[in-house]
């Protein structure tokens, strides 16, 4: 994701979110830290983490708690070095328990495009399998037929 770096247009911050949205759906922990700094730090709910091996510590445990991940990003705004996405995810448990996972992310990105912080805002609801939206095999790529997050109004 170097390649795409500050000033954002347009085009270049809906790149990152599609960007980001494949990295983690791909639930490689080593893929999706490539995108940070070293020095990233994060706000993910409560907990609070610095660098590329926290980050890929972080994802691994939770990939290994949600099972068959599937996310959503959506392009909230941006400025010159900072994009504001909205997400939602859908994974289950252990015992087969869906949950919905809807946020925010203020990302902030240095001058090789690399997010040097993330500060993430997430609420998470139980859903029964019927609700369930993402069908799509995980992991992998949300198909390009699948309309994600309804745009904003």
């Amino acid at each position: 994701m170097t390649a795409l770096r500050p000033p954002f247009t347009l085009e270049i911050a809906t790149a990152k979110v599609c960007a980001a949205e494949d990295a983690w759906n791909s639930r490689d922990p080593q893929r999706v830290s490539l995108a940070y700094s070293e020095d990233s730090e994060w706000r993910n709910r409560d907990r609070f983490l610095r660098g590329r091996d926290q980050i890929r510590e972080f994802l691994t445990g939770k990939w290994e708690l949600e099972l068959d991940y599937r996310l959503t990003k959506s392009l909230w705004s941006f400025t010159d070095h900072r994009i504001a996405v909205r997400f939602q995810y859908e994974y289950h448990d252990a015992r087969g328990q869906w949950f919905r996972a809807y946020g925010n992310e203020l990302w902030e990105f240095d001058e090789d495009g690399l997010m040097r912080r993330r500060e993430a805002s997430i609420n998470e609801v139980s859903i029964s399998e019927h609700e369930r939206k993402f069908h799509w095999p995980a992991p992998g790529p949300r198909p390009a037929d699948d309309a994600g997050i309804p745009a904003v109004r």
